[in-house]
């Protein structure tokens, strides 16, 4: 690795983002509940936290899997995802051979080139070998394959005391098969498909004696099936895989908006964003989900699924139908304390896998957020500011108010207007908020703070909540319920600003403690607030002050806590690093109360990140360092890449610097105050739906405004530009 490659911070080397070796574990494919993480050379390796394999409904089906030439690895050239994400390809050459210690084919005679695709929980591989030399060439291929079985809990470095039993390896002909019998009595089996008969083959080892003719090409395609049970995958051929791969992304996009802009780096982002959303996005009986991220939270999250749908939204809004369905489905009806579920609440996470399934993690159904309550209500009401679509509101009025009942009644369980967390589950997270690792509400001197808690942002998310459905029942007619929620609203909305502002730092408390004491913290939480809008402008004001100021933001974004707190760490998950939905949401907040300079200036610095990174993909979360001269931001090293709610931020940023909503009355698409960066001065915005209508715009920057020119417009839709 050179030395440009590393950074030493504290004695501990850290990769930057700019470095080659900072993608090693980042070639993700995924289709629906299947997704793998291979190395660059398409390989599954050993390196790392050990994440890379094959993984279907949350298990690992393959755990190692190298291809060798003569018994050396080859050399890389190239690797890369296809824009679509439906393609991981790679190409490679073969090292120097020796036989008996002499040089008998120099490195770089034969041109290897593997690509692989992931559809219906198969995993396709085709490999061509050509040669480039003058003279025949005598290759050795040999591939590896190695199952574990390990559930993804046990990937992250969980301890099982007890383990199923792993199965002898089944060789015939061109199939080899391994299998695991579960604690769960679930039979999983890798089924792999050569197509050709090995030449030799033992113990998952295959061997292929391979001549190779001056121009001459030969290929080989292998097919890694994943079984539960009885339920078999069907098996197609590689080209019948790719194309109902290609099919599906174009079927996909046709209800989708799409943007495209007059700068082409910006446009990596926008394009690498919008499939990953693609991929992530599985389908379920209610619609698509967008699963939170490869390759720890491959499953649906209702506060990752809400804000996901959220920031996609005015492109979208398919994808939160199938948001707002699947959690008002899987909404709790009855108390559990082992999944610190109570009825209204809205999910946290739920998983497949044998540890889930034998509740060895309580994560089957898992309940454990303060937040996704009121965010599915926040999501309810967009979703039909967006769409007017009354007809799917009213199937799910009975699942906002229960939502509603849970705010009131179990959320606020000390009944003080606040709503609070604390965890009943024994195995469950200890902190419930958004910031959910294990110490990132404390006081100020690093005191932990003790609960229950009542964080700055979910009093927001409570406050939009209460708005919204207030409306809402208005709309279904039920006036008295309507003025009491406002009249809620309100009260929250004093009462929250009294308690929870601290002019001694110019920012909202992070949270109240038990005692309703007030952690004096500079942390991006209290940008929610502005998101919400349940904060005085005069305090909006400060707080977009003290978000922007030099503690706060490092030139790449807003950090998750000021470098002047004292747990501050740029390498801490959740006290000093840099996540790129929580500067969305910030950036949404600001320009809410018209800072709209401030905006522009969080979409700059994240821009400038994603050029940095590997496909120009935004990472779940990277380090909070000082933004430096020639040097790309420094990367959090078990980070998800990709993640829903990173993918979305580009999205919001952009809705944010354009004012961008919808009337459903009218029905308008209006654009209030809209603004671009300088980098940005044309802005295309094609096949935007609302109902039966569609709309393709232009937008050109000027000096001090933006100005809007209709394309195509079919059906009822108008335009309004507010300056």
């Amino acid at each position: 690795m050179a030395v440009d490659d590393v950074v030493l911070i504290n004695d501990q080397w850290y990769v930057l983002a700019t470095s080659s070796r900072a993608d090693e574990s980042t070639r993700v494919l995924k289709h629906k509940d299947t997704f793998a993480v291979f190395d660059r050379y398409g390989d599954i390796q050993r390196l790392g936290m050990g994440e890379q394999g094959i993984y279907h409904q949350g298990t690992r089906f393959l755990s190692y899997f190298e291809l060798s030439i003569n018994h050396r690895r080859p050399l890389l050239l190239h690797s890369t995802v296809k824009e679509d994400n439906t393609l991981l390809t790679a190409d490679i050459t073969t090292p120097d051979i020796y036989q008996e210690g002499q040089l008998v084919t120099r490195k770089g005679i034969a041109h290897i080139f593997r690509s692989k695709l992931l559809w219906d929980g198969v995993h396709y591989e085709h490999i061509r070998l050509f040669n480039y030399g003058d003279k025949a060439l005598n290759l050795h291929l040999e591939v590896r394959f190695e199952a574990d079985y390990a559930d993804i809990f046990e990937v992250r470095g969980a301890k099982r005391r007890k383990r199923g039993q792993v199965l002898p390896v089944q060789h015939q002909g061109r199939e080899l098969v391994f299998s695991y019998r579960g604690l769960d009595n679930k039979t999983r089996r890798t089924r792999i498909l050569l197509s050709q008969p090995p030449d030799n083959q033992n113990e998952g080892q295959i061997y292929f004696a391979i001549e190779l003719l001056p121009q001459e090409k030969k290929q080989f395609y292998f097919t890694i099936a994943c079984e539960i049970e009885t339920s078999k995958p069907a098996i197609l051929t590689y080209q019948q895989a790719l194309a109902n791969s290609n099919q599906a992304v174009i079927t996909a996009r046709k209800g989708i908006g799409q943007v495209r802009t007059s700068n082409e780096q910006f446009n990596g982002w926008l394009n690498r964003s919008a499939a990953d959303l693609q991929m992530l996005a599985t389908q379920t009986e209610h619609g698509d989900y967008p699963y939170a991220g490869v390759p720890w939270f491959s499953t649906p999250f209702g506060r990752d699924g809400i804000i996901t749908a959220l920031q996609y939204l005015w492109l979208n809004p398919q994808l939160a139908r199938g948001v707002l369905g699947f959690l008002a489905t899987t909404q709790a009806t009855e108390e559990n304390a082992a999944q610190d579920a109570e009825p209204g609440k809205i999910l946290h996470e739920t998983r497949q896998g044998e540890m889930a399934a034998l509740h060895e993690v309580p994560f089957w159904r898992y309940y454990g957020s303060v937040d996704a309550t009121p965010l599915f209500i926040v999501l309810a009401g967009a979703y039909y500011h967006r769409t007017a679509d009354r007809i799917f509101l009213e199937t799910i009025w009975p699942n906002i108010k229960a939502a509603l009942h849970w705010i009131n009644h179990y959320g606020d369980c000390d009944g003080d207007g606040f709503v609070e967390y604390a965890r009943h589950s024994a195995d469950g997270l200890i902190h419930q908020g958004w910031k959910d690792s294990d110490d990132p509400i404390f006081h100020h001197g690093g005191k932990p703070a003790e609960g229950p808690l009542a964080l700055c942002e979910v009093q927001g998310y409570v406050y939009e909540a209460k708005k919204i459905a207030a409306k809402l029942a208005a709309l279904f007619g039920e006036t008295s319920c309507a003025a009491e929620l406002e009249h809620q609203a309100t009260l929250l909305k004093e009462k929250f600003n009294q308690a929870f502002w601290c002019e001694e730092i110019a920012t909202f408390a992070l949270a109240l403690d038990g005692h309703k004491r007030p952690c004096r913290i500079i942390s991006s939480n209290a940008g929610h607030a502005l998101f919400s809008g349940i904060a005085h402008p005069e305090h909006a004001r400060c707080v977009a002050e003290t978000l922007l100021s030099e503690a706060s933001f490092s030139g790449w974004g807003i950090r998750t806590l000021a470098t002047t707190q004292s747990r501050f760490n740029p390498m801490s998950y959740h006290n000093g690093s840099i996540w790129p939905h929580d500067n969305a949401l910030v950036a949404m907040g600001l320009a809410r109360y018209g800072f709209k300079d401030q905006v522009q200036q969080i979409l700059g610095g994240l821009f400038d990140a994603s050029i940095m990174m590997d496909l120009h993909r935004l990472p779940e979360l990277f380090c909070g360092f000082d933004r430096l001269p020639g040097q790309g931001p420094t990367l959090y090293p078990v980070a998800c890449s990709p993640q829903a709610w990173a993918s979305g931020t580009v999205f919001y940023l952009l809705q944010a610097c354009l004012g961008l909503t919808f009337s459903e009355e009218k029905p308008q698409v209006r654009f209030h105050h809209p603004r671009l960066p300088e980098y940005l001065q044309r802005l295309e915005i094609t096949n935007l739906r609302f109902g039966n209508a569609v709309i393709d715009l232009t937008l050109r920057r000027h000096l001090h405004d933006v100005g809007v020119n209709v394309l195509r417009k079919e059906g009822d839709i108008e335009v309004a530009v507010i300056v």
